[in-house]
């Protein structure tokens, strides 16, 4: 999806994301956002945050309570007994 929109800079360069942008791309009041400029352009890129990559990012594998269990208790092994 393509979407342009034109605002304007405001006191202290200040630049308000235009609502339809933030709910499309998911940006929301006080979360950290990444600027860059690429060639002459100013991109701003929303920074995701661990816990809302784990609600709502893409789920790519399957890990069972049990199989977690299992590594922490192999893991353990390995430390040196105090």
């Amino acid at each position: 999806m393509s979407i342009s929109v034109e605002t304007k800079v405001g006191k202290k360069r200040v630049v308000v994301i235009p609502r339809k942008i933030a709910e499309i791309v998911g940006v929301r009041e006080g979360q950290r956002i990444r600027m860059t400029v690429q060639g002459g352009k100013i991109v701003i890129e929303p920074i995701r945050d661990a816990i809302r990559l784990a609600l709502h990012g893409k789920k790519i594998g399957v890990i069972m309570p049990e199989e977690i269990e299992e590594e922490s208790l192999r893991e353990q092994e390995k430390l040196p007994r105090q």
